[in-house]
């Protein structure tokens, strides 16, 4: 089973862009994305079902922000959207969809760069996500975290990371939260096989940043450690521009 990540940074700009040509090509069993911009009803899913997916759908309230989706052409056991906390669904951070053993989320995890009330908003999002994570693993061990964490984990994950000590996004308290998702028992898919530096899934829009790599990993498959073994590759499709990221992926064999 492909699954892949994908934040669009808008769904309609991003089929202009020709998002479904791209589909069709790449043709994931699941695909996961992160920050809609938009109500279900505001694009033309036949494409998409032509293609033969059908499309789950938590968007925010806020008309153009935020919002998470999953396609996928297989029929779920389970749909659940959101993590039970209103002022965290309310802005369509999380979507959960159960296949079989998978438990799968599209999730996107809140950004600090707008000030120091949104990055206490995101520190606080992190503790009870965490949480969240670690009583669904108990019953849903066989768990994927596919999405924009908006954090770089590691020095390795980031440009010139001594000039980022300070960015949102690269603050200790953040990787020390990753910390504790790895000690929780997930695993940092793509770093079980690729240990290779300037390996990134967004770039600014600043002219000339994506054209030299001047990018940060911020998308990630986080999986359950009971996994592991299922795992057989994981990769950055850094080709794909429809937004300013790219595509994140993970085969795993079920």
């Amino acid at each position: 089973m492909r699954i892949l990540s994908y934040n669009v940074n808008g769904i309609r700009s991003a089929t202009g862009k020709g998002f479904t040509a791209w589909l069709e090509e790449a043709q994931p069993d699941i695909l996961c994305l992160q920050e809609l911009k938009a109500l279900p009803s505001q694009i033309d899913h036949g494409p998409f079902h032509r293609l033969g997916y059908t499309l789950h759908w938590h968007p925010a309230e806020k008309k153009g922000y935020s919002g998470v989706a999953v396609f996928t052409r297989h029929r779920p056991d389970n749909v659940i959207a959101g993590m039970g906390l209103k002022e965290y669904d309310r802005e369509g951070r999380v979507l959960r969809i159960d296949l079989g053993e998978l438990c799968i989320l599209s999730v996107y995890i809140p950004s600090g760069t707008m000030g120091d009330i949104r990055q206490k908003i995101k520190m606080e999002f992190l503790e009870q996500f965490l949480d969240y994570l670690v009583n669904l693993k108990k019953q849903r061990p066989g768990l994927v975290v596919s999405g924009d964490f908006n954090i770089c984990h590691k020095p390795i994950d980031i440009n010139h990371p001594e000039r980022h000590l300070k960015s949102s996004g690269f603050l200790p308290e953040e990787r020390e939260w990753m910390d504790r998702l790895v000690d929780a028992g997930f695993i940092d898919s793509f770093r079980e096989f690729n240990h290779q530096p300037e390996q990134y899934s967004w770039w600014s829009f600043r002219t000339g940043s994506r054209q030299k790599n001047l990018g940060w990993r911020i998308d990630y498959h986080m999986v359950g450690e009971t996994l592991k073994n299922n795992l057989s590759d994981a990769f950055i499709l850094r080709e794909v521009s429809h937004s300013d990221h790219c595509p994140v992926g993970i085969d795993v064999d079920i």
